[in-house]
């Protein structure tokens, strides 16, 4: 083999023994509500046979945990058995109203699909979410707007019910900003839709100690979108 028929041959060798390229991230979430807090926020970086939820499809037993009472870890170990990774709870608790976190690196390697999710408080089952979204491979800053979901799993009763959060406990498990009342009556809104569908938006009312709602209309009700996630490729 003479000189240039060799370092063809390494040539060739080299380039179809490179990796995958890997995509390097930085991304924030922003909370967009009035008055909701987010739970703790899952990121996730996985494959296309990989989601956290499909819109108008029932949601999985992981996505009813963490829509109902705020449980991540359900869905970490299913991203992760799929040979996705995550980046877990990036604000380090609760995001709060108008609040962001800080800029976090999530280093994807070659999955080429993004979803993020986190429970919407005070609400029965209302979720952020953004699924399987595709990561750009072109370099830049890309803004997202993701709307608010139901994850169809509960009736909307908006009824503060601190023992609930377990799935298939009616009622809301918590008031993260103590603005809410009690003593309501329920919601009932003839909802029949079991499926992962965008959220209506909660009712309340302005009744501290009674009413039909816990929640405040002033403080707790909601347009979409409700969150916002920058993300910038690397």
């Amino acid at each position: 083999m003479n000189l240039k028929t060799l370092v063809k041959s390494m040539m060739l060798t080299a380039a179809v023994s490179l990796p995958a390229t890997a995509a390097q991230l930085e991304i924030s979430v922003t909370n967009l509500t009035h008055g909701n807090h987010f739970t703790p926020i899952l990121v996730a970086a996985h494959g296309a046979d990989t989601s956290l939820f499909k819109a108008g499809e029932k949601a999985s037993p992981e996505l009813q945990k963490m829509a109902e009472g705020g449980a991540i870890d359900d869905l970490v170990t299913l991203v992760e058995g799929a040979n996705g990774v995550t980046v877990k709870n990036p604000a380090n608790g609760l995001l709060a109203p108008s609040a962001k976190t800080d800029k976090f690196s999530f280093d994807t390697g070659d999955r080429k699909y993004l979803s993020v999710v986190a429970m919407i408080l005070p609400t029965n089952d209302a979720f952020i979410g953004l699924s399987n979204w595709k990561i750009p491979t072109e370099k830049g800053t890309y803004t997202l707007n993701l709307n608010g979901y139901d994850a169809g799993t509960e009736d909307n009763n908006e009824l503060l019910t601190p023992e609930s959060g377990a799935p298939g406990v009616l009622g809301i498990p918590a008031a993260p900003g103590k603005d809410a009342g009690t003593g309501g009556t329920g919601v009932v809104d003839g909802a029949s839709n079991d499926k992962v569908h965008i959220h209506p938006g909660v009712l309340g009312d302005t009744d501290k100690s009674g009413g039909m709602s816990d929640l405040d209309s002033r403080v707790h009700r909601w347009l979409n979108p409700v969150a916002r996630v920058v993300v910038t490729v690397k």
